[in-house]
């Protein structure tokens, strides 16, 4: 009799564990970035006294957060050709140390194809994506040639019991011509649709795809876009992240008919905005971080959207007495409940980053993160 009750209770145990371990959840937390800019103020105010360049004072105040995510993802809008000369709009070459500010930020994965891709040509694209690599970036969008992207393409990434495809275009290069055999992504549907293909084919968990596209200053999307993103849907794309116009647009649930007649539904954040630049027209000194938990069970394929929602960050120039600049990404609502979170920060920048705050909020109207 004893025999039995261990047995039944064996059973029993047994089987609430496995019940336990069915119901476990994977999250893979993603953070977006929007554009990584390099103005020539921007340049000038990393350089040292040494002669070197140091960014990592830029990110001091986004790090908490960027350090947070399992994966966090930029829009690098630059390009690194590894020597001088370093220089800003419109043709953007910065230095290398950069990315070294980047990754001590936090930052995990940068896109590079955008249309400043060939701003240094085509020893600057090959560049930019050696030294990021070499600094233990995952970096997809750009290659050094066919054999790179025949190997890395769609950008595979494998974390926390996920397997995510992401993949990166750009309408444009500003008519800089990409030389060979390096290769920048381009919106180019039929060449898109492959693209996809060869993703699902691999079987992810989820696809997203990071799109350099719409109208500069533009504050809402515009219908070349909204088509755009119902053709990436239709064609396997689970989110799709924006950048290019230096504004924040809408964020979106975008609802399309499959090729098999069901229907499916993806988020679309049309434009993040700036992430750190020194742009003066209006609602581009700021932007925001675009944070989103994916969630399935242990075992299954099936990934569900969890918490998910907006961080805004502005871009702050610090002025000492002595004249020296320092450009700051700094998250707005840790600015609203401290107002002495950076040293030295005047009322009247406090004024201008509530304002900016206030208009970001009316437009875009969607659910704010705390951290």
């Amino acid at each position: 009799m004893s025999f039995n009750i261990r047995r039944i209770a064996f059973l029993v145990y047994s089987f609430v564990f496995l019940v336990q371990a069915s119901a476990q959840t994977d999250t893979l937390r993603l953070i977006f970035a929007g554009d990584i800019m390099g103005h020539a103020p921007q340049i000038s105010s990393a350089k040292t006294a040494s002669g070197g360049y140091d960014y990592a004072p830029c990110f001091k105040y986004v790090k908490p957060i960027l350090e947070g995510a399992d994966i966090a993802i930029g829009n690098l809008e630059l390009t690194l050709p590894g020597k001088p000369p370093y220089t800003g709009y419109p043709m953007f070459r910065s230095p290398d140390a950069l990315a070294t500010g980047l990754k001590q930020a936090g930052f995990d994965l940068l896109v590079t194809s955008n249309n400043h891709s060939n701003d240094a040509h085509g020893l600057g694209v090959t560049n930019t994506i050696e030294t990021l690599r070499k600094a233990g970036f995952l970096q997809t969008g750009t290659f050094k040639n066919q054999r790179d992207r025949d190997a890395l393409y769609p950008l595979m990434i494998y974390k926390n019991g996920f397997k995510i495809a992401l993949l990166n275009y750009t309408y444009d290069t500003n008519g800089v011509p990409t030389e060979a055999p390096t290769i920048v992504n381009r919106i180019e549907n039929e060449q898109i649709a492959a693209d996809l293909a060869e993703a699902r084919a691999r079987k992810p968990h989820y696809i997203i795809v990071v799109m350099h596209w719409g109208l500069e200053y533009q504050l809402t999307e515009n219908a070349v876009q909204r088509e755009q993103a119902k053709f990436l849907i239709q064609n396997g794309a689970d989110m799709v992240i924006g950048s290019h116009p230096h504004v924040v647009q809408p964020i979106r649930t975008e609802r399309v008919t499959m090729p098999d007649g069901s229907e499916k539904e993806a988020l679309v954040v049309y434009s993040l905005g700036n992430f750190i630049s020194n742009q003066q027209q209006p609602n581009t000194d700021g932007g925001i971080l675009f944070q989103v938990d994916l969630l399935k069970r242990k075992g299954s394929p099936e990934v569900r959207v969890g918490e998910h929602g907006i961080i805004p960050v502005w871009r702050y120039i610090h002025k000492t007495a002595a004249g020296k600049t320092t450009f700051y990404a700094l998250p707005i609502s840790s600015l609203e409940r401290n107002g002495d979170l950076v040293p030295g920060m005047p009322l009247s920048a406090q004024n201008a980053m509530l304002k900016f705050a206030e208009g970001l909020r009316k437009r875009v109207k969607y659910k704010e993160l705390k951290f």
